[in-house]
């Protein structure tokens, strides 16, 4: 028996995109009986997958008591093509406002799921496509699973969000591939980067019973089923180890969660509680735990900032604010890049891949485009060793990517992006140089991190072509891209620019033309004062940790250690240049720099982390030490203000675009929201500037 009924499921969330599940009998030869097959399907095709919202939960219980009815020798369940379900509808999370109705929508899905598992008929899902949180936990509450092997993507990532499975996961995978191989799909995998599943992995962990090819996929799925029916096929199941096999993978997740999240995300502690729980296989103890838990959880700032994060990337990322219009870009059929370096070379491999047009670059000398080109060359191979190419492929991929000293190879290219060394007069004369041989129309493109686009394009006989294009390292992997328009920057330019970043896969969003635009003006000012604490006296140790409790990616000094101290000090002096009142130098960073460190922390083979003897022998420390707290403070301070004058210039059009790139650009935690939710919610952005920066009730629980 569900815990709402049809009615009440609709007023708990009356905008639902509904998930109707419909049961019909199919004959399958060598079984006695009919097969019951139940299909999700929310009647959109696979750009919109079916999800599970309170109406949709009904449904599925709906279809559940008729194909009970019908006495049949199996029940299955599978999804419309290329979905099986990809979890929970979030936004009806987003909707409660109270308590009793998270506990509503999380008694809900352990009342139909747990259906299937205490059927006394055969339960088996089809696992036809993407399976995802919600969608798993279904598969994973039947008896038998079968697997497409071409299924896109297989994961449960709730600890991500900041949520966590909630509708049997932390149970059941457990207790069916053991704790350890459920600690890498629940923690270790949602945390790197929300990482997902292949099939073959997933067979392998035991999640899946058996692979199946997709071509005749349900065909191949009930004749297995007919074998297992029959009693011609009875899967293995893992002896599950309960003793200390558990408490090291309890362990294992704790260090994950605490490395990762610092302990700020209440989600992945609530997991880590119901994962010890679920030692005891206790389903009766183990669901109502998870539903108390979930209904605290969705009542969290935390989670509605995650869920806020959620929305971001997969919405607002996907219809940048202010991109003029799409019909306006011109198409791309050769590149050139200037520079032959690591991040023009990792750029030039992402654009033959994703572009899959020829690419060339060029450099100052012979020996340099060689060695861009062979990095090129060496990371293609590096993929078809990995299968991740074909061998036609690879050999395409090399052929697409040359090298040349003369830009008069970029005559017939319809996009130049230089990645040239980080100085204003380099770059003009490149540009410069660039324009003699390409097209009015070709756009020029720019890497900078920091410097105006529109003193760049000064001088150009055509600056209305001149765009910043700003990657993120390493370009592969980081999913944000800032687009800048300069002073003169037209629509067309502009419009190019968001279709070739949406050709990269990348998630673009359009910055107003301002020093270092925003991750890392933001960054530099958040770490200029860490640095400044230092400066003033405060332990390395207590000024670097003092950001711990935001469960940030990486501590300040680790990020700086990262980026490069040349690279830093350097943005930190153009920022100074700007606003001298809120960027400062570091003398200490000059000495640092100047003597060729790059790193403050040391680790040795222990993994012990301590100070460079060497740095703490040249830094020059002041006589006003601050505590942990008092870094802190200070620095989420002056993010407060900085974001606050960047929206009052026009930097980017909402605080939302702000908590966008500090997301896919910056790796910040989805729980803080990027970083407005948090400073609204800790009343931070108030007590600097006199407003928060989203209204309440977005990306915080509704009043």
């Amino acid at each position: 028996m569900t815990a709402l009924t049809a009615d009440e499921a609709k007023a708990l969330f009356p905008d639902e995109v509904v998930t109707v599940a419909r049961t019909r009998l199919v004959t399958v030869p060598g079984v006695t009986g009919q097969v019951a097959l139940i299909t999700l399907d929310n009647g959109h095709d696979h750009t919109r997958p079916s999800t599970f919202g309170p109406q949709s939960l009904v449904s599925l219980n709906a279809a559940f008591d008729e194909a009970v009815a019908a006495s049949p020798a199996a029940i299955a369940v599978t999804g419309k093509p290329f979905v099986f379900a990809v979890g929970a509808d979030l936004t009806a999370v987003e909707h409660a406002s109270r308590r009793e109705q998270a506990l509503a929508i999380g008694q809900l899905g352990h009342d139909v799921f747990r259906r299937f598992t205490e059927s006394t008929t055969p339960t088996f899902a089809f696992v036809n496509g993407a399976v995802l949180g919600g969608g798993l936990e279904l598969a994973l509450s039947c008896h038998y699973r079968t697997l497409a092997s071409n299924a896109a993507a297989i994961a449960l990532p709730e600890v991500f969000l900041g949520l966590f499975p909630g509708w049997g996961g932390t149970q059941l995978l457990p207790n069916l591939i053991g704790a350890h191989d459920a600690v890498t799909v629940i923690f270790e995998n949602s945390l790197n980067q929300n990482r997902m599943l292949k099939p073959a992995q997933a067979l392998d962990l035991g999640i899946a019973d058996v692979l199946l090819d997709s071509a005749d996929y349900l065909e191949q799925s009930l004749r297995w089923l007919a074998s297992v029916v029959r009693g011609d096929v009875t899967p293995t199941r893992r002896e599950i180890d309960r003793g200390e096999a558990w408490d090291a993978a309890v362990a294992r997740a704790r260090a994950i969660v605490d490395a990762r999240t610092k302990g700020a995300a209440p989600g992945a502690l609530k997991a880590l509680e119901l994962l010890e729980l679920a030692r005891a296989d206790d389903l009766d103890a183990g669901y109502a735990a998870e539903t108390e838990a979930l209904a605290d959880v969705v009542m969290s700032d935390e989670l509605r900032a995650g869920l806020y994060s959620f929305n971001l990337v997969q919405k607002r990322a996907k219809r940048p604010a202010g991109a003029p219009d799409k019909s306006l870009a011109r198409k791309v059929t050769k590149v050139g890049v200037v520079g032959a370096g690591l991040m023009a070379s990792q750029m030039a491999l992402l654009f033959a891949r994703r572009l899959e047009v020829p690419v060339v670059l060029t450099d100052v000398d012979q020996a340099r485009v060689d060695k861009g080109v062979g990095y090129v060359h060496g990371e293609v191979d590096k993929l078809l060793a990995k299968r991740r190419v074909s061998p036609d492929q690879a050999n395409r991929l090399k052929a697409l990517v040359t090298g040349s000293l003369d830009k008069a190879a970029f005559a017939d290219a319809d996009f130049v992006i230089e990645a040239v060394f980080e100085d204003l007069a380099v770059k003009r004369e490149v540009f410069a140089e660039v324009e003699e041989f390409v097209s009015p129309e070709a756009v020029l493109a720019t890497n900078t991190s920091s410097l105006s686009i529109t003193d760049l394009a000064a001088g150009l006989k055509h600056p209305e072509r001149v765009v910043g294009f700003h990657f993120f390292n390493p370009v592969a992997v980081m999913p944000l891209l800032e687009i800048v328009r300069a002073e003169r920057t037209d629509d067309a330019t502009l419009a190019t620019a968001f279709a070739v970043g949406k050709q990269l896969k990348k998630s673009s969003v359009l910055v107003k033309d301002a020093p270092a635009f925003v991750v890392n003006r933001l960054l530099t000012r958040f770490m200029g004062e860490v640095v400044k604490s230092v400066d003033e006296g405060t332990p390395f140790e207590v000024a670097d940790k003092a950001t711990e409790p935001l469960g940030l990616p990486m501590s300040p000094l680790v990020l700086l250690q990262l980026v490069g101290a040349p690279v830093a000090l350097h943005v930190a002096e153009t920022m100074h240049g700007a606003f001298p009142d809120r960027f400062g130098v570091s003398e200490n960073m000059k000495a640092f720099v100047a003597a060729g460190k790059n790193a403050v922390w040391q680790w040795d083979s222990t993994g012990k982390q301590t100070v460079d003897p060497e740095v703490q022998a040249l830094w020059r420390f002041g006589d006003a030490p601050l505590t942990g707290d008092e870094v802190k403070a200070r620095a989420l301070e002056a993010l407060a203000e900085e974001i606050r004058l960047m929206l009052d210039e026009g930097v980017v059009a909402e605080a939302q675009d702000i908590d966008l790139c500090l997301i896919l650009g910056a790796g910040w935690p989805f729980w803080l929201g990027g970083i407005t939710p948090y400073l609204d919610r800790t009343g931070i952005s108030e007590k600097v500037t006199g407003r928060r920066f989203l209204a309440p009730g977005v990306a915080s629980v509704p009043a």
